[in-house]
């Protein structure tokens, strides 16, 4: 990662899913409004701002201005559930929620944490290959700094995560019916009240570093 430096790192899971031991126990995701049937896009939000916070501080400052911010995500396995959510309604023959096809775009939960902490600058999502869960993969930090050396942000937010194998069972589409649609971003907050919660994710991996050049 030569050429860039950390300002600020989030993960998921953090250290509240430690037990007593050391060792790493369920923890449930907050849900996401306008989001159902899967932990992928709640990973994605969660984990983006853990990282946000800890350089920003809280998102809903009244004096928070805009900031030159791109984000990237890297995922190689993407929203497992969600696609198997949509294989399952069509192979079935039922109708397909809107929702899913709208929460499949990996850049929706990108632009609603643009919107939420007002960051301008590019939106972009890649899925390298050979990626390790919890790491982040360096495909991802050569894109970064491409970005910060184009000139096209001051700072890049890279997200990297993956929904395991244990984890990628998408709950029934049935349930994406009933969630809510997708509101205007501003109203989006994790941990909100909003559509069905994910289910625990014990595997689910992401980390998420703010960098900018060095």
């Amino acid at each position: 990662m030569s050429g860039l430096r950390i300002l600020a790192e989030g993960r998921w899971p953090g250290p509240e899913a430690l037990d007593g031991s050391g060792r790493t126990a369920p923890v449930a995701l907050p849900p996401l409004p306008g989001f159902a049937a899967s932990s992928f896009n709640p990973l994605v939000a969660e984990t983006a701002e853990r990282c946000l916070r800890a350089h920003f501080g809280p998102a809903d400052a009244p004096d928070r201005a805009p900031s030159r911010t791109a984000l990237l995500l890297a995922s190689e396995g993407g929203d497992r559930a969600t696609a198997r959510a949509i294989d399952d309604a069509a192979a079935s023959g039922r109708r397909v929620a809107p929702l899913l096809f709208f929460q499949s775009n990996p850049n929706a939960v990108l632009g609603l944490v643009a919107a939420r902490w007002k960051l301008t600058g590019p939106v972009v999502a890649v899925s390298p290959l050979g990626t390790v869960p919890g790491e982040m993969p360096p495909d991802a930090l050569e894109l970064a700094a491409l970005l910060l050396a184009d000139g096209d942000a001051d700072q890049v937010l890279v997200i990297a995560a993956e929904q395991t194998e244990q984890t990628e069972q998408a709950a029934p589409a049935e349930e994406a019916e009933r969630a809510e649609p997708p509101r205007p971003a501003r109203s989006h907050r994790p941990g909100g009240p909003g559509g069905p919660a994910a289910p625990p994710p014990p595997g689910d991996t992401a980390v998420a570093l703010l960098v900018t050049l060095a």
